[in-house]
């Protein structure tokens, strides 16, 4: 599947964006402005089932070969946040960057409760700006009206697929293939401090946004932009 692509700034490097589950590529608009005042032509894509990308059968070698028919190997920098990590680190071979950097990766989603699937999707459908502030009281008006924006545009199947499929199974990549920067939420991380560590002894460098949450682009962009230091 090819998937919707949105392209911005004529810089000499290139750089990829990958959004986490019932999201859009512009939750990315922090890090992007960053990207493009630094040079790069940035590239942010759709996930399937998100976005203006189509919808479809939920795998993850579907979300893996997305990637590889859709981008264009050979870019400096490819970025991904939480199951968007979890895509980008299995289509490497293929793209074949300069550097690699996960966002508080879903590299291991734990296990949910039963109903949490059916749970998640009326709380997505029945979300309000208040409701997203009260969860998320750091961001902008920008990041709520984007948060809600996917919420409306994602396929309710995607993260029943998510939490009934992915949710409890080990998708930590056994080496890092490319040089790769993990970059972990202090609060809240799938992962955790265990999962930091295993990737650590695999050949990734981790550094550690503290206090903030899940959504480490949104809840501190100074933060994650240190932590981006020598990476960019």
């Amino acid at each position: 599947m090819r998937l919707a692509t949105h392209t911005s700034g004529a810089g000499d490097r290139r750089a990829v964006l990958v959004h986490g589950g019932t999201s859009l590529h512009r939750t990315w608009h922090g890090v992007e402005a960053e990207l493009l005042r630094r040079g790069y032509q940035v590239t942010g894509v759709d996930l399937r089932g998100h976005g203006a990308s189509p919808r479809g059968t939920y795998t993850v070698e579907a979300l893996r070969q997305d990637l590889v028919d859709t981008l264009r190997p050979g870019a400096e920098l490819v970025m991904g946040h939480s199951i968007g990590c979890l895509a980008l680190s299995l289509a490497l071979d293929h793209l074949r960057p300069g550097r690699a950097v996960h966002v508080d990766p879903a590299f291991r989603i734990p296990p949910q409760p039963e109903g949490a699937s059916e749970r998640l999707s009326v709380a997505v459908a029945t979300a309000d700006a208040d409701r997203v502030r009260e969860l998320h009281p750091g961001w902008s008006d920008e990041d709520v009206r984007i948060e809600l924006a996917g919420f409306a545009a994602t396929d309710p199947d995607f993260h029943t697929w998510v939490i009934d499929h992915v949710a409890g199974e080990d998708h930590f990549p056994k080496t890092a293939e490319v040089p790769s920067l993990a970059v972990i939420a202090g609060v809240g991380s799938p992962i955790g401090v265990e999962g930091a560590r295993v990737l650590a002894e695999r050949g990734f460098t981790v550094r550690t946004v503290e206090g903030a949450g899940h959504h480490v682009h949104r809840d501190d962009l100074p933060g994650l932009l240190a932590a981006l230091d020598g990476w960019i």
